[in-house]
């Protein structure tokens, strides 16, 4: 077992298999030539110009097919790359596997590290197994300044006087609307029970969901509800007053 165990992940050798057909290539040998001797010619007719644009087409397509598979290839490489440096879960594992793998990571790199062994968030207090390419876990990981893939909830779980505090967990940065799982949750409540006041029934999941113009007018007439109570609460204030000051 120890003899297994090295410092390099296993080389997988890259096979190519050479699929050239002698009559496919003596057909395109053909219509190169073809090809070269009508670029000199100063009028062409119709099927030449169809046939030289069927020929650059399925050129360029075989060149699309090589660069593609030779980026599938490359990808199969980097990924056994990437499990066999960082594990399979940048989330914390068991204290076995913990130190299973860290004396391996120590074997394998002589004690001293040929990479660097960060096997803690750099938060302050945090004692979570960083990300991948990061030194911070999932939960700070808006912490780094240089990560480009996540932003805050923006679900505001209070008002205060210096401005609303948000709940600010990570998520990916192409979520839309900006809310983490349990916030978006809610939001759908609080939106099931507006429509509800507003007679219209959203519970059933036979039911088609309400359209865009329902949910909108159904909002503004809440709103304009709030603003008349406000106004009407004024006008009590504005009585009042002329009352005692009479």
């Amino acid at each position: 077992m120890a003899a297994a165990s090295s410092s390099r992940p296993p080389k997988t050798p890259i096979t190519l298999t050479n699929n050239l057909n002698p009559k496919n290539f003596q057909e395109e040998a053909e219509e190169e030539e073809r090809d070269i001797l009508l670029s000199r010619a100063s009028h062409l007719t119709r099927q030449e110009v169809l046939r030289r644009r069927s020929q650059r087409l399925r050129q360029l397509a075989k060149c699309y097919r090589d660069h593609y598979w030779a980026l599938m290839e490359d990808l199969r490489v980097q990924h056994r790359l990437y499990y066999w440096r960082f594990g399979v879960s940048p989330f914390k594992r068991d204290a076995g596997d913990e130190r299973e793998s860290s004396a391996l990571e120590d074997d394998n790199n002589g004690g001293n590290g040929g990479l660097k062994n960060n096997r803690q968030c750099a938060f302050m207090g945090c004692k979570l197994k960083p990300m991948a390419l990061t030194t911070f876990c999932h939960l700070h990981i808006l912490s780094d300044s240089k990560q480009k893939l996540y932003k805050p909830c923006n679900y505001v779980i209070k008002s205060a006087q210096a401005g609303p505090i948000t709940c600010g967990k990570p998520i990916l940065r192409s979520t839309a609307p900006s809310l983490c799982s349990v916030h978006f949750q809610k939001a759908q409540k609080h939106v099931t029970r507006a429509l509800k006041k507003a007679g219209l029934n959203v519970s059933s999941s036979s039911k088609l969901a309400p359209k865009f113009h329902v949910i909108v007018a159904e909002y503004v007439r809440q709103i304009q509800a709030k603003r008349r109570a406000l106004q009407k609460a004024n006008r009590n204030k504005a009585v009042v007053k002329e009352e005692s000051a009479s």
